[in-house]
């Protein structure tokens, strides 16, 4: 989450990071994708995985439109190259993902400590680690992070649900400054993304990953064993070739 100090004004903060999870990449040509193959951008748990509370989270359609639309509002999706995990406020590259850089950068009017996809401040990353037990500040990380902060903003069942409403963006916008309130402003006073450009990033996301996932289901029904055949000998026989 960004939250950016005025320079000469307390500086707030927030910040986040995760574990790992089991995930899997589409398999789609890359002429097939609106999504940048073989990119965080699309990759989800397996097709079947069930959306819950429980860490490390599964990361479905819903969740990663989500978390892809966060990038967006942050100014770190870079096309949905990887490359924004390592995006540092201001625009700069971080040289290593083994922590968070925790380094104040200045801006024009404004100065902060954020960094990677999310945006995370390092207090918030403080928090993240001891609450969910990640290491290091890598994707899978940030990507776990940024579901633990939409779960502690109590937004992570208006996720699932699979619309971005203006009330779910206004849930999260006290975490990602970038986010509208209801009245459509920052809820920090900073510059903010309009809903309408959100929720049209958001749609088009949520579409694609939803068929990455459907042809996934497809893949692996064509590639399931099939069951076994009936024995019809003896007893012993049978329980032998079980």
């Amino acid at each position: 989450m960004a939250i950016h100090a005025l320079i000469g004004r307390k500086s707030l903060v927030a910040t986040v990071i995760a574990g790992a999870i089991p995930l899997v990449a589409s398999t789609t040509p890359s002429s097939a994708t609106l999504l940048p193959p073989d990119s965080r951008a699309q990759l989800l748990s397996e097709p079947d995985a069930v959306p819950s509370r429980a860490i490390p989270y599964v990361i479905t359609p819903e969740r990663r439109a989500m978390l892809n639309t966060i990038r967006f509002a942050e100014g770190t999706w870079k096309g949905g190259l990887d490359v924004g995990y390592r995006v540092m406020f201001g625009g700069g590259l971080m040289p290593s993902l083994d922590r968070h850089p925790n380094r104040v950068i200045y801006r024009s009017r404004y100065a902060s400590a954020a960094a990677g996809a999310y945006q995370f401040m390092p207090f918030t990353w403080n928090l993240v680690q001891r609450s969910i037990g990640v290491r290091g500040f890598g994707p899978e990380a940030q990507d776990q992070g940024a579901l633990f902060l939409i779960q502690r903003r109590k937004a992570l069942s208006l996720t699932d649900a699979g619309t971005l409403t203006p009330v779910l963006t206004a849930m999260l916008a006290p975490e990602w400054a970038s986010f509208p309130t209801l009245s459509g402003r920052s809820f920090y006073g900073q510059p903010v993304k309009k809903y309408s450009r959100l929720r049209s990033f958001y749609d088009v996301n949520l579409e694609e990953l939803r068929r990455i996932r459907d042809l996934k289901r497809q893949q692996l029904a064509l590639n399931v064993a099939p069951p076994p055949a009936i024995c019809t000998g003896s007893r012993i026989a049978c329980a032998t070739q079980l």
